[in-house]
């Protein structure tokens, strides 16, 4: 039975123990990556799908009846029809909760970054300013705790949860707020959105994109924030409107933002929030889910489930 990695360099597999993939019996076959024009051709004899971001259409589904089993490498489905291989009951599986730890510490990592001015001393240091102080120290940009802070939190699944625990840990006050679905209910102590927007010192997004999410941070929204309000985004591109972003940090209308996601992935050479160089804007090319540990509990994870369908135990799962 052949079994196809259609992006198998998405994982970065260098430094992941992987035999237990290899010792399973299917007729392994490896792509580093996958072009659009490359799919059909790469996946017409295959019977198990494995794919992070690779597009599988309902026209590709219907054209390959031989198709027993598709894994999506990923939290986020929405590369593969759910619907059509719902219809030519073809199991889909996605790998969930193997990253919290990652993004939840990413999140803070950068938000750290942005309140203690690690990147702008780290120029001053670069280019001299330390060697040709008068004093011990170069105390020149303003830097803050964390401590006594509000945090906003927009998306309260495993990962907002655990961005929740760490930041209170270094002291912060936490805001969760309402459901972005309406008619959703939860038993956690929720703030309406306006409020969020309002009163906290850091936003940090956690939500998926949809229909309820998209562009749900855009002018408007940026201009309720506090001017020395940081908002961070380890979501999903397209949460944020990042033109109006752009114009916020132009405008100091807000202190700072990170953002490990870009509507556009990977984002044009001339994508608006890389035409200028902001000290107070952090850009990292979404990696908050990469850490080491994070991809070998994917890959275990992948090993579970190939493993269940091996056994007949098909898992038909897909999970946010």
């Amino acid at each position: 039975m052949k079994a196809v990695f259609l992006d198998y360099q998405t994982l970065s597999p260098e430094d992941l123990e992987l035999q237990h993939l290899w010792n399973m019996p299917f007729n392994w076959v490896r792509h580093d990556s996958t072009s659009a024009g490359q799919t059909a051709d790469r996946i017409s004899d295959s019977e198990i799908l494995l794919t992070n971001k690779v597009v599988i259409d309902r026209q590709l589904l219907s054209d390959n009846p031989q198709i027993k089993y598709i894994i999506i490498l990923a939290t986020g489905t929405n590369n593969v029809d759910l619907e059509a291989a719902s219809e030519l009951g073809i199991p889909v599986s996605n790998i969930v909760g193997y990253s919290t730890e990652s993004v939840a510490q990413h999140t803070i990592a950068t938000l750290l970054n942005l309140k203690r001015k690690l990147t702008e001393y780290r120029i001053s240091v670069n280019t001299g300013e330390w060697s040709a102080s008068p004093f011990f120290c170069l105390p020149i940009h303003s830097i803050q705790d964390l401590s006594g802070q509000t945090l906003g939190i927009i998306g309260y699944g495993s990962i907002g949860k655990r961005v929740h625990e760490l930041a209170e840990a270094f002291g912060m006050n936490v805001l969760i707020s309402e459901s972005l679905v309406p008619g959703s209910s939860s038993s956690e102590n929720r703030t309406d959105l306006e409020t969020v927007f309002k009163e906290s010192d850091v936003i940090s997004l956690h939500c998926p994109l949809s229909e309820y999410s998209k562009n749900l941070i855009g002018k408007k929204e940026l201009s309720m924030m506090k001017q020395s309000a940081i908002l961070l985004n380890m979501a999903r591109g397209g949460i944020v409107v990042e033109d109006d972003l752009f114009d916020a940090l132009k405008a100091e209308e807000i202190a700072g933002s990170a953002t490990d996601v870009s509507t556009e992935e990977p984002p044009s050479e001339n994508h608006i929030l890389l035409k200028e160089e902001f000290s107070n804007l952090l850009i990292t090319p979404h990696v908050a889910w990469a850490s080491q540990q994070a991809r070998q509990n994917l890959a275990n994870q992948l090993g579970e489930l190939l493993q269940s369908f091996l056994d007949g135990e098909i898992m038909n799962r897909v999970t946010d």
